[in-house]
């Protein structure tokens, strides 16, 4: 009898580790611009070891690289508002705050200037809901749908910035005047795909090309790369299909 009862409680934590398990393996699952008539692209993002509730943007553009629509960005980001602000009271609370150095290249890709001055959303001038949401934290499924039907080719960005992730190179002191530095650290890396709604392949993956300014102050790409370390482990993988 005994041996049926452990055997019974052996089961019973077993199942429980293993049901644990799979809710830290469950994906967040979520649709942007579910209202459009576009195409809708698939984005399967994995999370890599280094990821610690990074921000990010993904955005369409043509042949050339050039801007055509955002299709997601981090809600925070988005409409310019952070759950978590130091207000100098003491405690951290939600309010208004601008951060350059997040996802600068996103930014000056899109091309809108807000009123102080830099390419992020602001209160004022938010991304539209139907392209902003919580950002996940860890591996996700999104459904992305384009305002228009695409027919060619087309590249995929994704931009992503995780804060106070210093480095060797990119340390505390780098830059002891720069306050949006060291919001950032390691500057954000950019990811692209190329897609061909045309051809038979309808499955690209997104891989590191370049990093962005570390304080935000331009929209150049920067391809070195060599500096970055723990940047380049908050993706372990990300696909796009359509």
């Amino acid at each position: 009898m005994k041996q049926y009862i452990y055997l019974a409680i052996l089961l019973i934590v077993s199942t429980s580790l293993v049901y644990s398990q799979r809710k830290k393996d469950i994906y967040t699952v979520a649709g942007y611009g579910e209202g459009n008539s576009g195409t809708t692209l698939n984005v399967h993002f994995e999370k890599g070891r280094r990821h610690n509730h990074p921000l990010m943007a993904i955005w369409l553009a043509d042949e050339k690289g050039n801007y055509i629509q955002t299709l997601y960005v981090a809600e925070s980001i988005g409409k310019g508002n952070f759950r978590r602000v130091d207000r100098s009271t003491g405690k951290w609370q939600s309010g208004e705050i601008q951060r350059p150095a997040t996802l600068p290249y996103w930014g000056h890709q899109r091309g809108v200037q807000n009123e102080f001055g830099n390419f992020l959303p602001s209160p004022k001038q938010p991304v539209v809901d139907a392209y902003t949401g919580a950002t996940p934290p860890g591996s996700f499924d999104y459904q992305l749908t384009t305002e228009k039907k695409l027919d060619g080719i087309y590249q995929v960005f994704m931009e992503i910035n995780q804060s106070w992730d210093w480095n060797e190179h990119w340390y505390n002191d780098k830059f002891p005047n720069d306050k949006e530095y060291k919001t950032s650290s390691q500057p954000a890396v950019i990811y692209r795909a190329t897609i061909d709604t045309r051809s038979g392949n309808r499955q690209a993956e997104l891989t590191p090309i370049g990093r962005s300014h570390h304080s935000g102050k331009d929209g150049m790409l920067y391809t070195d790369l060599n500096t970055l370390t723990t940047a380049l482990e908050i993706v372990k993988r990300c696909t796009v299909s359509f």
